[in-house]
């Protein structure tokens, strides 16, 4: 009877240690299958992470070019400022309000009428482009409001629909 005692507690050992073996390899499958499953889902993380950072270095590449891009324009806007300002100066144009109002409104008037033939003739509108431009801005050396009146002392005037002479 001792022998049919340890051959069932022997056949019921073997039985745990089976069966604990078989919980052990089932479970460890289990956590096998979700860490697959939770690398997976990190891969494609990584993917992303590493597509939005290169995303965000081409973006700042960009960003740095314009950046520069927009110095420059930024300098010569200010030396072109720089540049009106001193010709501003050079021009004293109190004082020379001063001497000769008219011969100032004229300069001022024509240049003006210029400018804004100049201006239609860039945005492709032909209003106005058939009215004469004064005699002292049709010359080659001509400037905006840097040439004197005509020899015979009198300034042209371009404030109505056609030139005249005050």
């Amino acid at each position: 009877m001792f022998k049919i005692y340890a051959i069932i507690a022997l056949v019921g050992i073997l039985g745990i240690v089976g069966y604990s073996a078989k919980y052990y390899y089932d479970t460890t499958q289990n956590k096998i299958a979700v860490l697959q499953e939770n690398n997976a889902k990190l891969e494609v993380a990584i993917e992303v992470s590493e597509s939005s950072i290169n995303a965000l270095e081409a973006q700042a590449k960009q960003n740095a070019k314009l950046q520069q891009n927009l110095q420059a324009q930024l300098q010569e806007a200010e030396a072109y400022g720089d540049n009106l300002r001193k010709k501003l100066r050079q021009l004293d144009l109190l004082g020379d309000a001063l001497r000769d109002a008219a011969n100032l409104e004229g300069r001022m008037n024509g240049a003006t009428a210029k400018l804004w033939r100049e201006i239609m003739g860039e945005t492709g509108s032909t209003d106005g482009s058939d009215r004469p431009l004064p005699k002292w801005l049709q010359s080659d050396n001509s400037g905006a409001g840097d040439q004197s009146s005509d020899a015979d002392g009198q300034s042209i005037s371009t404030d109505s629909d056609t030139t005249k002479a005050n």
